[in-house]
């Protein structure tokens, strides 16, 4: 029961949001959009053709705001996304070693210029549990920008405080010569969720 009344709570509050509205307005996949486009307006990520990987890429916002702004976008995520122009998609787990080999042979030669991950777990709704699989999504993804990332490249992940934060931040640190966090207006105030930004890797 309760759990009923928290979802018709959620899509209420999700219905009234003035960043869902505006999203649907301007004709962006998701609120999650304006959150790249804040973060990019301050820190020039995406250059006109940049090469970007966007990890957890449905419904698409991130992935439609890089190749708006002129970047070449290899997208993936767990679940289906519609097309975007610009915008090559593979459907796939990303803790699949097959799906991570789909995806590199996709990228092939390319030097990458930037890594997004706004991958999330499936919530079980136990805080604990679900920060521990959303950090093991951006350990993944810091595994592949380590990986993958010109030496100049940047890296911006989502991360949810807790526990396994201050470790993650230290890993984040020894990878890149900057770091810093960011919390973008559209999202919710109550939300753990950060973004942490690595850039220049070492």
């Amino acid at each position: 029961m309760s759990r009923t009344r928290t979802s018709k709570a959620w899509m209420r509050e999700h219905i009234t949001d003035l960043w869902v509205q505006r999203a649907r307005q301007e004709g962006w996949r998701s609120r999650a959009a304006f959150k790249l486009m804040e973060i990019d307006d301050q820190e020039k990520l995406i250059r006109p053709g940049s090469v970007v990987v966007d990890l957890g890429a449905a419904p698409g916002g991130w992935s439609q705001v890089a190749a708006k702004r002129g970047g070449e976008v290899f997208a993936l995520d767990l679940l289906d996304m519609q097309g975007l122009n610009g915008v090559r998609f593979i459907q796939g787990d990303f803790r699949e070693e097959a799906v991570l080999r789909a995806l590199e042979n996709l990228l092939g030669e390319k030097r990458i210029e930037l890594v997004l991950s706004d991958m999330a777990p499936n919530l079980s709704g136990i805080p604990l549990v679900d920060q521990a699989r959303g950090m093991l999504l951006a350990e993944l993804a810091l595994e592949f920008a380590r990986a993958r990332l010109t030496p100049g490249g940047a890296f911006l992940v989502k991360v949810f405080q807790g526990g396994d934060y201050m470790p993650f931040l230290g890993a984040m640190r020894e990878t890149f010569v900057r770091v810093a966090s960011k919390k973008p207006k559209a999202s919710r105030d109550r939300s753990a969720e950060l973004y942490l930004l690595g850039q220049q890797l070492k």
